[in-house]
């Protein structure tokens, strides 16, 4: 990912930390000479989980804080294979993409089916009325980086949110 993202001269924003697989995209972005951004709590900071080599560290007082800067900073969201706070955070641009807060594109990178539960589930809340197709279709999923990035860039967000009833900006 960290590599596809250069050679279309795109940065990262992230969550800071120099741990797991968002540390290791970051270092194949900063490997390939491209611009990273992390957003990390200062409490994180403090206990040294802060990826030092990013060119541009910002530090908040919260993880409500660091989402929200995130969002502002990113022109897209993409989760790869993670835990419980990939998910969370997943499913909130989601919700705040249904609730009309962005328009962004919300990407999966669906490495070797690890999302496939997932996505049938989000397959049944559909089924079962809880979720639009229309809402369900914002989430673009791929297995390779470049065919993600590629339906997230010709991704066009519904003019009206149908959970809602309100245009969308």
């Amino acid at each position: 990912m960290g590599q596809e993202l250069v050679s279309r001269k795109m940065g990262l924003v992230f969550g800071g930390g120099r741990i797991g697989i968002m540390g290791a995209v970051a270092d194949a972005v900063l490997a390939a000479g491209g611009h990273v951004t992390g957003i990390i709590p200062r409490a994180l900071a403090d206990k040294e989980i802060a990826h030092g080599g990013v060119q541009e560290l910002r530090l908040v007082d919260s993880m409500h804080e660091r989402k929200q800067l995130m969002s502002e900073s990113a022109d897209a969201f993409v989760a790869l294979p993670g835990g419980l706070g990939t998910l969370e955070e997943l499913f909130e641009v989601l919700t705040w993409a249904q609730l009309g807060i962005h328009a962004k594109p919300v990407g999966l990178l669906n490495v070797s089916g690890y999302f496939d539960h997932l996505l049938r589930f989000f397959d049944e809340m559909v089924a079962q009325g809880f979720v639009s197709a229309v809402e369900r279709n914002r989430l673009r999923v791929a297995e390779s980086p470049a065919a993600l990035i590629d339906d997230m860039l010709a991704f066009e967000p519904p003019v009206v949110s149908p959970w809602l009833g309100l245009r969308q900006t």
